[in-house]
């Protein structure tokens, strides 16, 4: 195992991409929790003593910065923050920096996260250890100091963005806020900086927690053979901070609008298309400074993660642009994008073996392929996608089938914009049961650890499972119904008894059986 320690003041561990593991894919939200939303506390110390008794080496999860209207991971307010309702209240208990009576507050229980809740809950207990913190004579402010002073380069105009966002009520810097601010006038920045300077200090300080946790967690999932993969979505939220501050990177006017939005061209599910929405990179700009935020960004997720997995990676050669004032994806087109010569400025700061997984869903061109493959980076295969019918004859060679699996990819069951496999083997029609059941050589019930075992062995370099199939299931625990805002959306949460689930004793022995577990 490579490890690289950066100027930053952590230590980057270069995972191995080449070793026959399992995983599960779950999201710190998900983690049962006395607070409304899973949390980096005792459940995830839980959960990864069952991953490595268990002999799972990777645990997946999605994208862990902040998140704002929605709460969809994938449209974070920051692309280096964490998620402060991450945070775990009873670690900080722990810590010295809450009282026993705010650690035992209990949010009411409930099937799903309702995030609502769990900020109204939250929030206020998390300023209030953030207060305690600063006004302690703790031996931990000089390292809380030596952090700030490390990651000013985008905690500062985090914080500010996440302070103006409280003041106004609303994250849409180019709509909702004054112009001054709106346009980073130089003046009414320093003016607000000093006005703000405690509410500044409280953000600061939560993303101290935040990463201190974080990075505990980390460490113990490493001591116990257990490596973590994060999520990279390719674009930013236009109401984030990066998109604030960083203007100049995207397709951003000098008015704060955006020139043009992402998304993906018609096609056979969508006659529309999909209007995304995100600001599109200013490429040219980012060629100018040598790739300098995408080599931080990376930098960033690799210290929380041992590997990343980067949505959307057919936009690193070409995006759907999709101009100003329409209201559909139809009249978009295709811009390329300098997808090698950012891997290779990534390669040049970081190391030559990039532990990525590269999302290639959807309709992958020739020339995106050949991105991934001369990259070595391992794409993916849904199970689910395998199953098609055509003039009369079954696909038998349908790339995502067991049998055709390549090598270097990474296996899945499903994702969190899938529905659950139960879920969705429930919803087919009569025919395709059939030749799902011919396929595997079972009965309905027992598809899904049929499946599960298919996979587990495949020639797939990992087999990665969403807990809710390692649980059998149904829709009602979906993670994500994508183009779809609501709050059955990223809010499914497991069980405390799920944390030590029968179930992980057959991964465990599929995982030993498959050479998985090495």
């Amino acid at each position: 195992m490579l490890s690289i320690a950066f100027a930053t003041g952590y230590t980057i561990r270069m995972a191995d991409m080449t070793k026959r593991k399992a995983g599960v894919l779950l999201h710190i939200t998900s983690l049962p929790s006395d607070y409304g939303i899973g949390d980096l506390g005792e459940n995830a110390y839980k959960f990864i003593d069952t991953l490595s008794a268990s002999s799972v080496r990777l645990w997946q999860m999605l994208p862990v910065g902040p998140t704002g209207y929605g709460d969809s991971p994938y449209a974070a307010r920051s692309a280096f923050a964490g998620n402060e309702l991450m945070i775990s209240p009873k670690l900080l208990y722990l810590d010295g920096y809450l009282d026993i009576s705010d650690a035992m507050e209990k949010a009411s229980p409930s099937e799903r996260v309702d995030y609502g809740e769990a900020r109204a809950l939250k929030m206020p207990m998390l300023r209030r250890a953030a207060e305690a913190f600063l006004s302690s004579k703790d031996a931990a402010i000089h390292e809380y100091e030596a952090f700030r002073e490390r990651e000013g380069w985008w905690l500062e105009d985090y914080a500010l963005f996440q302070v103006l966002a409280d003041e106004f009520n609303d994250s849409r810097w180019f709509l909702a806020w004054p112009r001054d601010l709106k346009m980073r006038d130089e003046e009414a920045i320093r003016r607000k900086r000093d006005e703000k300077r405690h509410e500044i200090d409280i953000y600061a300080v939560l993303q101290y927690f935040f990463y201190k946790q974080f990075l505990d967690l980390k460490a113990y999932a490493n001591e116990h053979s257990v490596e973590l993969i994060g999520d990279i979505p390719i674009f930013v939220a236009g109401d984030s901070a990066d998109a604030w501050s960083h203007r100049e990177l995207l397709k951003i006017d000098e008015e704060g609008e955006q020139e043009a939005s992402s998304g993906v061209p018609p096609d056979a599910f969508s006659a529309d298309g999909q209007l995304w929405g995100n600001p599109l990179y200013r490429w040219s700009e980012h060629q100018r400074t040598g790739f300098r935020w995408w080599i931080d960004r990376f930098r960033k997720n690799l210290e929380l993660f041992d590997i990343v997995r980067v949505d959307h990676f057919r936009g690193f050669e070409a995006c759907w642009e999709v101009p100003k004032g329409e209201k559909t994806a139809r009249n978009g087109k295709w811009v390329k994008s300098p997808g090698q010569e950012l891997f290779d400025a990534l390669r040049r700061e970081l190391g030559s073996d990039l532990p990525i997984i590269a999302e290639d869903l959807g309709v992958i061109t020739p020339e995106v392929d050949a991105l991934r493959r001369s990259n070595g980076f391992p794409g993916m295969k849904i199970l689910q996608f395998a199953f098609a019918f055509e003039d009369g004859e079954w696909q038998t060679d349908n790339a995502y089938l067991p049998h055709n699996v390549e090598k270097m990819s990474v296996a899945y069951t499903g994702t969190h914009d899938n529905n659950t496999t139960r879920g969705w083997y429930d919803e087919l029609d009569d025919g395709m049961k059939d030749y799902v059941r011919r396929y595997f050589e079972c009965g309905d019930d027992e598809v899904v650890w049929k499946m599960i075992r298919a996979l587990m062995g495949s020639p797939a370099v990992f087999a990665i499972f969403p807990m809710q199939d390692i649980l059998s299931l149904g829709s009602e625990a979906r993670m994500n119904v994508p183009s779809t805002c609501g709050t059955s959306n990223w809010s499914w949460k497991m069980g405390k008894d799920d944390l030590v689930s029968p179930s992980f004793e057959g991964i465990g022995y599929y995982a030993r059986l498959y050479g998985r577990d090495r």
